[in-house]
């Protein structure tokens, strides 16, 4: 699959069978992941991959929005040092992000991203230093529905490139 097939075919899945990853896509998400670029390569991300369902439902509980979490077969959390200290670093977290979910849409996988709107118990639970914070998590898994992977057929969708993209300045 190229990379456009796969920016196409990307959507956020928030309902999995239950089916684990195998060991080799797990590391293929994850490799994909540490290949993202960096401002001055620096790399300031760690990833924790959590598959362990008793762990799923704990850090669910930190989400208002992910009680379907559990059911994921994956949950990379993102680590960095504090955002704070320059503002690339959530951008680079991004960038991690994005390349590990387009590698997941190549192997079959969904995913989505989970925001930790309660992220304080996160630190005991998971045992990662003081001086990185969790900003990212993102879910991942086989759809249950086979029909993820395919365009949304609903009315919306993406905005068109004439209302987002400005060519040599803002309205051109």
């Amino acid at each position: 699959m190229n990379v456009n097939e796969a920016i196409r075919r990307k959507r956020a899945v928030r309902s999995y069978a239950p089916r684990p990853l195998p060991e080799d896509v797990v590391h293929t998400i994850l490799r994909a992941g540490r290949r993202a670029q960096s401002s001055k390569n620096t790399q300031p991300w760690q990833f924790i991959a959590v598959q362990k369902r008793e762990t799923l439902e704990e850090i669910s509980k930190m989400c208002d929005f992910a009680s379907w979490l559990p059911e994921a077969g994956l949950c990379v959390l993102i680590l960095t040092p504090d955002p704070k200290q320059r503002w690339s670093i959530m951008f680079d977290a991004g960038q991690a992000a994005s390349y590990m979910q387009l590698a997941a849409v190549e192997l079959g996988v969904g995913s989505c991203m989970i925001t930790l709107h309660h992220p304080e118990p996160a630190r005991a639970l998971l045992g990662f230093p003081a001086d990185l914070e969790l900003n990212a998590a993102i879910a991942f898994g086989y759809p249950a529905d086979l029909q993820a992977f395919e365009p949304a057929s609903r009315p919306g969708g993406r905005r068109p490139i004439g209302e987002v993209a400005h060519f040599e300045r803002w309205g051109g």
